[in-house]
């Protein structure tokens, strides 16, 4: 089914984004929340940020007035009438999403393909007890969803190949990059990234170096736009530790996800990075982190000569850091999540990762990979235990 007129559900950040991008790429649009008011103030705010993203050069004037004419907001859900394609962007309460989905189901019809942009919940859970659940998909963007390019499809039991067609073309239209994802924990992105700051945090826990300097390492060597300790205060080390939380059930509490004790103290201490002033980092008026130096290095590079330059414990750190990557994307491809580019794809664009992990693997080498997880296995427990491919990897190499 081709579709020309597509329907949001939420009009807050991620909605309105959402709402955007498919007016920018030519689809009539309708923007519906359920609160009275939200959704006329959601377009407003959106047509806003049309304006501002002309005047910034993102797109013409021409193509913001365009799209700011396409949408329009919604007062009740059978507006959304005649939307072949319906993307839910709702808080993640399994029952709030399941109520919108019988909504829409019974609005659009039993041809509308329905997405949700969940982030923490399976796709299936969503789709349990909804009519037709092979038209139920994941459409899960990234935030803001105007300037991240990824988008991943994520395709639960019961989904159906035209569905999962249709939620990617409106994706590509959009001009993102959609990638297919297995509905499992975080999909793709946010399970790859999953060893970025647990390791990191297992890293300043054993005392090799403290968080900047980890952070300070992580830039110079590993070529990474922020730190995993800058990162988490800019999240919020309170919502991290939620998201960790989440990992480690629905992932049947496998030890390389058990969430931080060092997190867990924070946020009990009221440190939650950034919004409360203090987490990992002290945050006053002005804070701002100095530019790096230029030490001649070319990240990414496990070099010890060139990581010397930057500090004692560069060599450990990354490599550690680049091992843990490794193993869980082996860990990925032996469930499936997705395909080895598909891999790649998500954290360059996901999380502007300046390496996609399998790439990772082939810098660390898998072999030299699994010689410092059975160290570590051996001296810290289940954390380090190999991915059995990783290790496969690494006899063949």
């Amino acid at each position: 089914m081709s579709v020309s007129r597509v329907g949001v559900v939420g009009a807050g950040t991620m909605g309105r984004g959402i709402a955007q991008i498919a007016a920018l790429g030519g689809y009539e649009t309708v923007l519906y929340d359920p609160l009275p008011g939200v959704a006329e103030s959601g377009v407003e705010a959106l047509r806003q940020a049309l304006d501002k993203g002309a005047a910034r050069g993102r797109w013409s004037e021409e193509d913001a007035a365009a799209a700011a004419g396409r949408v329009q907001p919604a007062e009740d859900v059978q507006q959304m009438a005649g939307a072949e394609l319906a993307i839910e962007a709702a808080p993640e309460r399994l029952e709030l999403k399941r109520e919108i989905f019988n909504g829409l189901a019974a609005a659009l019809g039993p041809e509308s393909t329905l997405a949700s942009n969940t982030s923490s919940l399976r796709v299936g859970e969503i789709a349990a007890g909804v009519p037709h659940p092979e038209r139920v998909v994941g459409m899960h963007f990234f935030n803001p969803p105007p300037l991240m390019k990824l988008v991943e499809i994520v395709a639960a039991e019961h989904s159906s190949e035209a569905a999962l067609a249709a939620a990617t073309e409106v994706g590509e239209r959009m001009g993102r990059t959609p990638i297919r994802a297995k509905d499992s924990p975080g999909f793709v992105a946010n399970r790859l990234a999953r060893p970025f700051s647990l390791e990191s945090l297992r890293i300043l826990g054993d005392g090799v170096a403290e968080a900047a300097r980890i952070d300070r390492i992580v830039r110079l060597g590993g070529g990474f736009r922020m730190g995993p300790f800058e990162l988490l205060d800019l999240i919020g080390l309170d919502v991290n530790l939620e998201i960790a939380r989440s990992f480690f059930a629905q992932g049947g509490e496998v030890e390389r996800w058990r969430p931080s004790p060092i997190q867990e103290q924070l946020v009990a201490a009221g440190k939650f990075g950034r919004k409360s002033g203090r987490g990992y980092y002290e945050y006053g008026e002005g804070h701002e982190r100095e530019p790096d130096p230029d030490l001649g290095i070319d990240p990414p590079t496990l070099d010890p000569d060139r990581l010397a330059k930057i500090d004692p414990a560069a060599e450990e750190v990354l490599t550690r850091l680049f091992a843990q990557i490794a193993n869980e994307a082996a860990f990925a491809q032996e469930e499936e999540i997705a395909s080895p580019e598909d891999m790649d794809t998500a954290m360059r664009l996901g999380f502007n990762w300046p390496l996609g992990p399998i790439a990772i693997t082939k810098l660390i080498g898998a072999r030299r990979a699994v010689d410092l997880l059975d160290r570590f296995a051996s001296e810290k427990g289940e954390a380090y235990a190999v991915a059995p491919r990783l290790r496969a990897e690494a006899k063949g190499s």
